[in-house]
C-alpha cells in the first residue's frame, strides 16, 4: 500500500512546473498566436471508439515536425520521461530502504523507456497540430519562430511561465488555506489537514499546580492540643 501510494503521488505530482524547471530553452514556449507544448493547452486524448483519422498529408506532417523542432516541442517526450523518473525516484527514496533504491530505479528506467519511447509523444502530437492548424497557419507560425523574436520567445518563455506560476501560487495558496480555515467549524476534519495558523495567538501552557509542603510537627507544637484532664479533689 505504501509503495502504491508513493508511485501514484509521484506520477500525479508531475505537472506544469516540470516543463519550466528544465534548462533554458528545454521547455515548450508560448507565443502570441500559439502555445506549442504548453501544458495548459493540452488537447483531450481521442477515445478508444473514435474513428481513425484521415491520413495526414506528408507535406503538412513535415511542416508540423519542423515547427515542433524549432519550438523545441519535439523534446516534450524526453522532458516528460525525465520529470516522471525524477518524481518516482523522489517518492521511492522515502518508501524503500536505501540499498534497494538503485536496483528499483534501474529496473523502472529500463521498462519505462521500452514501454514509453519519447518519440511516441511527438507522433501523438502531430495529428493534434494538424487538426487545429491549417497548412498556412503552420507556415506562418514557422516564420515567426524562425525569426529572432520567435527564437527569443523559445528561450525565455519557460522562465516567464515558471515565475508566473510561482507568483500565482503565492497569491492563490494563502487565500485557499484561509478559506478552508473558515470552514473548520462545519468540517472539523480540516483542523488536522491544514498547517498551523501563524496568525493565531500562541497558547501559553497551563502551569501545573504543585501542592505545598506539609506542615512539620514538632514536640512543642503537637498536631492536636487536647484540653487538660481535670482530677477531682480528694477528701
Amino acid at each position: 500500500m505504501k509503495l502504491g501510494m508513493a508511485l501514484i503521488t509521484a506520477i500525479l505530482c508531475t505537472v506544469a512546473p516540470a516543463w519550466s524547471q528544465t534548462q533554458p530553452g528545454a521547455a515548450p514556449a508560448p507565443a502570441p498566436q500559439h502555445i506549442p507544448g504548453q501544458p495548459g493547452t493540452k488537447a483531450p486524448a481521442p477515445a478508444a471508439t473514435d474513428k481513425p483519422t484521415e491520413k495526414l498529408d506528408p507535406a503538412k506532417e513535415a511542416a508540423i515536425r519542423h515547427l515542433m523542432d524549432i519550438t523545441e516541442t519535439s523534446k516534450m517526450g524526453d522532458r516528460l520521461h525525465t520529470a516522471i523518473t525524477a518524481k518516482v525516484h523522489d517518492a521511492m527514496s522515502r518508501a524503500l530502504p536505501p540499498e534497494q533504491l538503485p536496483k528499483f530505479m534501474d529496473t523502472f528506467s529500463q521498462k519505462f523507456a521500452v514501454s514509453a519511447p519519447s518519440g511516441a509523444v511527438t507522433d501523438a502530437m502531430i495529428p493534434i497540430y494538424a487538426k487545429n492548424f491549417t497548412m498556412e497557419e503552420i507556415q506562418g507560425l514557422t516564420k515567426f519562430y524562425e525569426s529572432p523574436v520567435g527564437q527569443r520567445v523559445v528561450k525565455v518563455m519557460p522562465e516567464v511561465v515558471q515565475q508566473s506560476q510561482d507568483a500565482g501560487v503565492q497569491i492563490e495558496q494563502p487565500v485557499a488555506i484561509s478559506t478552508l480555515r473558515s470552514m473548520e467549524t462545519e468540517y472539523p476534519q480540516l483542523q488536522q489537514m491544514l498547517p498551523p495558523d501563524p496568525s493565531a495567538p500562541a497558547q501559553s501552557p497551563t502551569p501545573a499546580v504543585t501542592p505545598g509542603p506539609a506542615p512539620k510537627l514538632t514536640p512543642s507544637t503537637p498536631a492536636t492540643t487536647a484540653p487538660p484532664a481535670t482530677t477531682p479533689p480528694q477528701r
